[in-house]
């Protein structure tokens, strides 16, 4: 693994904010940090980052790159009265890196933000800002990303086009991205791994297709054909002939899709689960 938490504690007096968590990362891998507000997760990603030291536990990590880490924790801290490319070079430089302007318009090109604006960031929008935050952390070429909320405050479109940059950043650079959310949403289809924080305790940890289905309690069908549906009569409700809510019990939603699919008549366009992230914070869902 590129990167490695283990048994990581955090105390602030008599609160334990993190209790021997663990988690892992691999190059060229998303995975995600899942909890609510207060679980833990910007404490964990500062001791990740170096930023605050942790009680016991250890961070290892497997990179011989000059910044192992580059990382976001909440909103990027940007000089708003300087130009995007400035800002490059100036983070550069507190990292005794020279950049030059070409050099910092192909970071631009590379997140996704216009090469021909000069004027000041405090103009950008919150997802551009989110980008050149991107950029920032990119420079030095570090082996691992870690990126703390970078969906707060975005617009469904902007979430979009952020995931889709954080995927092809870590396929492309074949770098690892540790990423944390309170929205199941955002992570589900962005990342390989994911990890539920609660409490400072890490709940649940493994595939995120696994995940998602512990925090999966009905899913939405359209189609047509479903009020002639044996299968869908008795599993799911209400019901109409184009969609339908389904609440799978003891028989796995692989075999009441399989079924349903099979049926003469019936048509199957998407099926959407509904995630819950409570349903993998109740205390008997381990």
């Amino acid at each position: 693994m590129i990167l490695e938490a283990a048994g990581i504690s955090k105390n602030y007096g008599r609160l334990a904010v993190l209790k021997a968590v663990s988690l892992g990362l691999e190059r060229g891998e998303v995975c995600g940090l899942i909890g609510p507000n207060g679980a833990g997760k910007s404490t964990l990603f500062r001791i990740v980052l170096g930023l605050v030291r942790s009680d016991s536990g250890k961070v290892h990590l497997d990179s011989e790159a000059r910044k192992p880490l580059g990382g976001i924790i909440e909103k990027p801290a940007l000089y708003g009265y300087l130009s995007a490319v400035e800002n490059l070079r100036v983070f550069a430089r507190v990292q005794g890196l020279a950049l030059s302007r070409a050099g910092a318009l192909e970071l631009l090109q590379q997140v996704g933000l216009p090469t021909y604006r000069r004027d000041p960031v405090r103009n950008y929008s919150m997802g551009m800002k989110q980008r050149l935050g991107l950029a920032i952390a990119l420079l030095n070429d570090p082996g691992c990303l870690v990126l703390d909320e970078p969906f707060t405050g975005l617009d469904p479109i902007g979430i979009k086009d952020l995931r889709e940059l954080v995927r092809r950043l870590a396929a492309e650079r074949q770098i690892g991205i540790l990423i944390s959310s309170h929205n199941l949403v955002e992570l589900g289809d962005l990342c390989d791994r994911l990890y539920v924080l609660d409490q400072g305790e890490m709940r649940h940890s493994g595939p995120t297709r696994e995940i998602l289905k512990r925090a999966t309690r009905k899913y939405l069908l359209y189609g047509s054909g479903f009020l002639g549906s044996p299968a869908l009569r008795e599993a799911a409700s209400p019901i109409s002939d184009t969609s339908a809510v389904l609440t799978p019990g003891q028989e796995p939603i692989e075999h009441l899709l399989a079924k349903l699919t099979s049926e003469p008549g019936v048509g199957l366009t998407a099926c959407i689960p509904q995630l819950d992230l409570a349903l993998l914070l109740e205390k008997d869902s381990a």
